[in-house]
């Protein structure tokens, strides 16, 4: 198999089997799904770990895709008739809601405004795109944990720094993980005013085919315009508008 793959596409397909799985991966997990000699493997893992799309994990066995790589990933989304078909169902959104709506994904320093349509109303919260927003108090943030396994899902929350950023930021282990098993349940997330005093924020995931989290859309607004009450009610908007998401994306 080996003489019939380039080396290029090799590495693809080794950067394609860890950003389809829910883990870290040491190369011989990676291997089962590829097929290469071991020799081969190793150094193809070692050479896009130097080269900053890998990284290991603190047992030193595992390998995990880096910001490097989901920059790419990000980027390739970004691209051509995709960006501009999410920016357009994102307007649609917008249209609907009457608020600032986002598209928002996961980095290493938080979630990360990639996109976004602003309300036309003079009176807005502003957060630019390129701008991150910590996990544990918004709701695209609380969308992205609450995706996770249950056990990846504690470990990321005991990971977290749950600084108190407003009087109703949610500061215990306990009570942000009973939070995220109602999303998780319910398949949408609230902010109400955890991290922005004076801001409700609703999202929902994006999910692909298989059913993996992809994105977070967002939209928010400031109380005295959208109370909680209300986003609640334009839940179903945001919930078309992300599986409307997943079917230009994905197709």
């Amino acid at each position: 198999m080996e003489g019939r793959i380039p080396t290029n596409l090799r590495t693809l397909l080794i950067l394609e089997v860890l950003g389809t799985s829910d883990r870290a991966l040491s190369p011989t997990e990676i291997n089962q799904s590829i097929g290469l000699p071991k020799q081969t493997i190793h150094r193809l893992c070692a050479k896009l770990e130097q080269e900053g799309f890998l990284a290991r994990e603190e047992d030193g066995k595992k390998l995990r895709p880096t910001r490097r790589s989901r920059l790419m990933a990000s980027g390739l989304l970004y691209a051509s008739r995709f960006h501009i078909a999410r920016h357009q169902v994102m307007q649609r959104v917008a249209d609907e809601v009457g608020e600032t709506v986002n598209f928002v994904i996961p980095d290493s320093e938080g979630m990360i405004y990639v996109d976004r349509v602003e309300t036309d109303w003079p009176f807005r919260v502003q957060l630019p795109v390129g701008t991150h927003v910590p996990f544990h108090c918004t709701a695209s943030g609380k969308t992205f944990l609450a995706s996770l396994a249950p056990k990846a899902r504690q470990a990321m929350v005991r990971s977290l720094h749950l600084k108190e950023l407003t009087p109703n930021t949610l500061r215990t282990e306990d009570a942000l993980l009973t939070e995220l098993k109602q999303v998780a349940k319910n398949g949408y997330a609230f902010d109400r005013e955890e991290f922005f005093t004076g801001m409700v924020a609703m999202a929902v995931p994006i999910l692909d085919e298989r059913r993996r989290y992809v994105a977070s859309l967002a939209f928010h607004g400031p109380v005295q315009r959208l109370t909680y009450e209300e986003a609640w009610s334009k839940r179903q908007v945001l919930i078309d508008g992300a599986r409307l998401m997943r079917d230009v994306l994905f197709e």
